[in-house]
């Protein structure tokens, strides 16, 4: 029997084709039949030959009528329909001998034997078993099986009865295998039992989860930090600057203006949270957002003197997450997306600076120096939060190209510098173009080499600086009293950590940056 399409000149009416099946599939049960006969001499095996050739004498015997029968009845029903058409009845008389001639076709033991089979072919597996394991595959005489071209519902029932029938076969009643595993299905039991009772737990849980998830593309997340913190200093504090955020000048001696702490702050007990949403809709891009609420402020900023605000090893997760206590705001919000096998793209209007530049694995505040002091390069820009795009591409498995440009739009401090603010835009405000080269030539060893071009406007007050630039906050004037315009800065960076041993770390950052300001023409 074949599972593919027959010739084209065998391709006849249902009822002829299926009576013809049914000559090719009992004819074979006639051969088995006569094959067992002929497997010993014993006593009872004569008795099993001869009762195996009747029965083939008999079969061929039903087969010849049910041949013959078909056709008749293949040619009557044709003939009838083509009444009025001549060609038609030739046509039907033409059927009629294509049915009582049998098709040739050829029984393969192998799958090799035919020649439009491959291995690389969906269901080449699937036929290797058919062929070679049950013996119910035909193919055409010319050695092939023509897999792709269509069959007839008959033909696939022909062919799904034929291996049926090898299949009941092969299982004996007695069959010692089929003894041995009733034995193991009674031994394992209760194993069993326990694995479809825990199957079923499982789908009651699957059904709850699909019933009450979140989202079928959204992962939600989150990260809760608790601060108990003091700071206090042995007697009174001077510290340049009206308040601990920005220096000042007296606008009359030019001088630096002093203010003299005499207490130091209480405890506090303090709190940052955290909530991020990646969400995938291919599997390969991904969404990102995350917002940020707290109301933590470091003790120790109370000392801050020249706008040098979080140093003191202040830890980076105390802060507020935004300007206001206790107020929801969004901290971050990109997309990335893959465009071919090397290349990836992320843009947003909040991008991470620190996800993608200047990375350190003993840096980093979750696990390794948690202070603003460590986290970044603090010559390297004052965008650690900014709107644009990042692309970064995989030369080698060791080796990648990041390319970032980001116009300031951090958290904490909104203004006038910032890419939304239509005075300036994307590009006329503080920004920072970032080059990143990395290099790992091995799994414990990590070199980063980075250049960072920045343009620092100026805030409100006449200073540059970038509105959280850890830990420097707004540091430069022109030393005259008098406003600054737009400053550039350029950094060169090298950055390393290598860990030798699973309990040895060793890291560093070192940054060469100039910084050129320029001060504005009409207070001169």
């Amino acid at each position: 029997m074949k599972l593919g399409a027959a010739d084209p000149q065998a391709r006849l009416a249902g009822r002829g084709f299926a009576y013809h099946f049914l000559y090719r599939l009992v004819g074979v049960g006639a051969v088995l039949l006569g094959q067992v006969a002929q497997a010993s001499d014993s006593p009872v095996d004569t008795k099993l030959q001869t009762d195996a050739a009747t029965a083939a004498s008999a079969v061929t015997s039903t087969v010849t009528n049910a041949q013959t029968t078909a056709a008749q009845t293949a040619a009557e029903d044709i003939a009838e329909k083509s009444a009025d058409n001549a060609s038609e009845a030739e046509v039907a008389a033409e059927a009629a001998s294509e049915i009582a001639a049998p098709l040739e076709v050829a029984q393969v033991t192998s799958v090799s034997e035919l020649d439009d089979v491959r291995p690389t072919d969906w269901a080449y597996t699937a036929l290797t078993r058919l062929v070679e394991e049950y013996g119910c595959i035909e193919g055409y005489p010319d050695s092939t099986f023509r897999g792709n071209r269509a069959i007839t519902r008959y033909e696939f029932a022909a062919g799904l009865n034929a291996c049926l029938d090898v299949v009941v076969q092969l299982i004996e009643p007695d069959d010692p295998e089929i003894e041995t595993i009733r034995r193991l299905q009674e031994t394992f039991a209760t194993e069993l039992a326990a694995v479809r009772d825990r199957i079923d737990s499982l789908e009651a849980d699957v059904v709850e989860l699909e019933a009450n998830q979140f989202s079928t593309t959204t992962k939600l997340s989150g990260t809760i930090f608790a601060h108990l913190d003091g700071a206090f200093a042995d007697g009174d504090v001077q510290a340049e600057g009206i308040n601990v955020f920005a220096p000042a000048r007296d606008p009359v001696t030019l001088e630096p203006v002093i203010r003299t702490i005499t207490e130091d702050p209480e405890i506090t007990f303090s709190y940052l949270t955290w909530l991020n949403l990646n969400t995938s809709f291919t599997g390969e891009d991904r969404l990102t957002l995350q917002l940020a609420v707290g109301d933590g402020t470091a003790p120790a900023n109370t000392f801050a003197s020249a706008g040098l605000f979080n140093t003191f090893g202040v830890p980076f997760t105390l802060q507020r997450g935004g300007s206001q206590e206790d107020s929801v705001i969004v901290r971050e919000v990109f997309y990335t997306f893959p465009v071919g096998n090397k290349l990836s793209v992320t843009v947003g209007p909040k991008i991470n600076w620190y996800r993608h530049f200047d990375n350190n694995r003993f840096t980093f505040f979750l696990t390794g120096a948690n202070s603003y002091n460590s986290s970044g390069g603090t010559q390297v820009n004052a965008v650690d939060r900014g709107a644009g795009a990042v692309v970064q591409w995989d030369i080698a498995d060791r080796l990648d190209f990041r390319l970032g440009y980001l116009a300031e739009a951090t958290e904490f401090l909104p203004g006038p510098r910032t890419s939304s603010d239509a005075s300036r835009g994307l590009f006329g405000g503080t920004n920072t173009l970032t080059a990143q080269l990395g290099v790992y030539p091995t799994d414990n060893l990590n070199l980063r080499f980075l250049y960072t071009r920045t343009h620092l406007a100026p805030n409100n007050a006449g200073f540059v600086g970038g509105a959280i630039s850890e830990p420097i906050y707004g540091f430069a004037d022109d030393g005259f009293g008098g406003p600054l315009d737009t400053a550039t800065a350029d950094t060169f960076l090298f950055n390393f950590d290598w860990q030798p041993l699973s309990w040895l770390g060793l890291f560093g950052r070192y940054s060469y940056g100039s910084t050129d300001v320029f001060p504005v023409a009409d207070s001169l």
